[in-house]
């Protein structure tokens, strides 16, 4: 199972109930958090899920609202005792950042690993997820990450007595090893059926709309991506900063029919996103404006 939860949904700067731009992703004990607005701690508290276990901070761009949490997230894992190593992705120049953060939490006791992303898209796997950035456009250079499971085919017991391999071999194949002993070399194609579908979440934020954004979004478990406008004749202010309106990204999800989308990182002057989203379900109606804290428990499809 994959739990997604959306612990900020605000643009620019917090609001007495909303806390701004962050998400994080819990599978197979392993966390992922996708940017780090000020406020992410709290909001987190909030949730009730811990900050101790992040593995990976991935980073879309270096505007405040996205990384101005990171000195006090840094010093509250510190001081949580924590001592393994935190990986850190985003931009080329996310060293320099890191840097700076570090003047603020100086006496970490943990390493920082830091991945600068050097194409438009770039592809990262840990912990069974593969994360895959690409770039986005916005005013400065920014990203948005495909965060995938793969799952593999199912074990064929048939199979494998068929071919003669042992039964102590059984398992390593079925968790995708090949195995070489007694001369023979047993690979997992031997005894697996075809791949079955994985898990797939998008997040994008900060960029107008991108036939690319689609493109990864296709047929998405869940398309998480911005809505900073709602108001009627909002997109001209929205090309001009290089945002999207709530109703360019439904016309992205129409494209890339994704099972659901939710919207964020809406502007401080929209207090209300639910008054606009029955122009929003016109154009595609399995779409959401989420609100912080805002979770999903993704499985598959055979353990749904």
């Amino acid at each position: 199972m994959l739990d997604v939860s959306l612990l900020g949904t605000g643009g620019m700067m917090p609001l007495p109930k909303r806390w701004v731009t962050s998400c994080m992703f819990r599978y197979n004990g392993a966390q992922l958090l996708i940017d780090c607005g000020e406020g992410t701690q709290i909001a987190l508290r909030e949730k009730g899920w811990s900050f101790k276990p992040v593995d990976i901070i991935a980073l879309t761009h270096f505007h405040a609202d996205h990384i101005a949490g990171l000195p006090g997230f840094l010093l509250t894992m510190g001081n949580a005792d924590r001592t393994e190593p935190l990986t850190v992705i985003g931009p080329k120049g996310t060293p320099r950042i890191l840097q700076a953060v570090r003047t603020l939490a100086p006496e970490l006791p943990f390493d920082i690993n830091c991945l600068e992303i050097e194409n438009d898209e770039q592809t990262f796997s840990f912990a069974g997820m593969t994360i895959t950035a690409f770039r986005v456009r916005h005013n400065i250079p920014c990203y948005g990450y495909k965060v995938e499971i793969a799952r593999a085919g199912r074990f064929d017991a048939d199979r494998a007595k068929a071919a003669g391999i042992p039964l102590k071999f059984w398992n390593p194949l079925q968790k995708g090893r090949t195995v070489e002993a007694e001369g023979m070399v047993y690979t997992p194609e031997m005894v697996l059926g075809p791949p079955r579908r994985g898990l797939k979440v998008v997040y994008t934020t900060d960029t107008r709309p991108t036939e690319d954004i689609s493109r990864h979004a296709n047929a998405a478990d869940l398309f998480i991506c911005e809505g900073m406008y709602g108001e009627p004749d909002s997109e001209k202010k929205a090309r001009e900063h290089r945002h999207m309106t709530m109703q360019e990204a439904a016309r992205l999800a129409r494209a890339a029919d994704p099972r659901q989308m939710w919207l964020t990182h809406y502007s401080p002057s929209m207090m209300r996103p639910e008054l606009f989203m029955d122009s929003v379900r016109a154009i595609f109606p399995r779409a959401i404006a989420a609100k912080d804290g805002q979770e999903a428990n993704l499985r598959f499809e055979d353990e749904e």
